[in-house]
């Protein structure tokens, strides 16, 4: 493979929802690049396709057309088994309803996504510790999510992302449901993650959370409205 190869490059990426008898087009020719190591926040408005975009990119939905090459190899019509695989081994998600198991502990949340890979249950545990230090968290490892505040759970959130070491970190409206100095405190813990080596794609409507990242695509109608 060429070195020089994007991690990501979609062409003519379409997605279309059938209900009944219609059907809605969200995504209408999406073409992008997305490199090694980027920053990038894909922002606008609700209903302009970003959410679902972010869906295909992490191998969570399948595009209705056009092609969708990662690391070179075209995945839109790859089996779902190797789809899972490469969705495990390169991507972790953060969302904006957090997602966490309300009746476990911090640490147990972290681990979950471990839970089905070959790596030794004390190795799991530690690395998830170490996380939820990094994430600032270190005092409440055994609290459940109801005992934590907002963003205390999207920092439990993250390093459940980062449990399995990913590649990419796909964040959809991280900070929707924070106060402001919150959010805040989230963003930068995005930049220090991007810092780490890792490619982060922000799903925003945010004109000032998008400024966080090192380059801004605007999503309008389904198409892509810059580069």
């Amino acid at each position: 493979m060429r070195t020089d190869t994007p991690l990501i490059r979609l062409h003519n990426i379409e997605k279309t929802f059938t209900l009944g008898e219609l059907d809605i087009e969200v995504l209408r020719g999406v073409s992008l690049n997305i490199e090694r190591g980027e920053f990038v926040a894909l922002r606008g408005a609700s209903g302009s396709g970003k959410s679902t975009l972010m869906h295909i990119l992490g191998l969570l939905d399948r595009p209705t057309g056009g092609h969708y090459l990662l690391q070179g190899e075209d995945v839109a019509g790859l089996p779902d088994d190797r789809l899972s695989a490469l969705r495990n081994r390169l991507f972790g998600f953060i969302f904006q309803t957090f997602y966490l198991i309300p009746y476990v502990s911090a640490l147990e949340n972290v681990i979950l996504p471990g839970l089905y890979s070959a790596t030794p249950a004390r190795h799991l545990r530690q690395r998830a510790e170490e996380l939820l230090s990094q994430v600032g968290l270190a005092d409440r490892l055994h609290f459940r999510p109801g005992q934590l505040s907002g963003g205390q759970q999207q920092r439990v959130a993250m390093a459940r992302a980062l449990l399995n070491d990913p590649q990419v970190l796909l964040a959809d409206e991280p900070t929707g449901q924070l106060d402001s100095a919150t959010s805040a405190e989230i963003m930068t813990l995005l930049e220090t993650i991007h810092a780490q080596g890792r490619t982060v794609i922000l799903v925003t409507h945010d004109a000032a959370t998008a400024e966080c990242a090192g380059r801004e695509v605007l999503l309008h109608d389904g198409l892509v409205r810059n580069r």
